[in-house]
């Protein structure tokens, strides 16, 4: 089984994938986001570096959907390769980041990509508000991220929520605001039993 954990940069994703794998044994994938050589470039100058990055994370996670479809174990993913395409490189071409031939080119790659590999089993998606999404970017504090501008970040989260509304698979979503799991045991609860009841048919 394939489970993919989705939302906006801050949403608490890779908490989460980390929290849940631990708690149901199941194997982990983590998006390689601190490695990728074109990250600071990116945000310093997100128009030149768009494609770049945007490439770069397309390998990477079709790479990891390549190991994941061979695996007969549970794996969860921390953000998707559907989330690369429908969220951060729609958003990149509709500010002008993106041209119009690399958006061509990268989108030919992405449909034969996913033509040799599936989507997730289910998704979880986390929820947040702008507001919610900036006090945990400040609150993480990588360097890189504190010059992120709220019209970015509110125009990925209306991207999300576009995509979450016209999502065909199976979803679980979560409002995340007022939610603690790392530090409250009866927040990481109701995630667990609304994925319990899910996939095991409980309560």
């Amino acid at each position: 089984m394939y489970i993919g954990v989705a939302g906006n940069i801050g949403a608490g994703k890779t908490t989460l994938t980390r929290m849940l794998a631990e708690h149901y044994g199941w194997i982990p994938h983590y998006e390689p986001v601190t490695q990728n050589p074109y990250l600071e470039d990116y945000y310093s100058d997100i128009k030149r570096w768009s494609y770049n990055l945007e490439t770069y994370f397309l390998a990477q996670r079709f790479r990891d959907l390549v190991q994941i479809s061979r695996s007969d174990k549970v794996i969860i993913q921390d953000r998707t390769l559907m989330e690369g395409v429908n969220i951060f490189v729609t958003n990149n071409k509709r500010m002008g980041n993106l041209s119009e031939r690399d958006y061509d080119t990268y989108m030919q790659l992405y449909d034969l990509m996913m033509s040799m590999v599936k989507a997730p089993d289910m998704l979880i998606y986390l929820r947040s508000s702008i507001e919610g999404i900036v006090r945990k970017i400040q609150k993480r504090g990588r360097e890189y991220e504190q010059g992120i501008s709220v019209e970015y970040l509110a125009n990925l989260n209306e991207l999300y929520e576009a995509w979450i509304a016209s999502y065909k698979g199976r979803i679980l979503i979560f409002d995340v605001d007022d939610m603690d799991y790392e530090n409250r045991p009866e927040d990481f609860a109701k995630i667990t039993d609304r994925i319990d009841a899910e996939l095991f048919g409980l309560f």
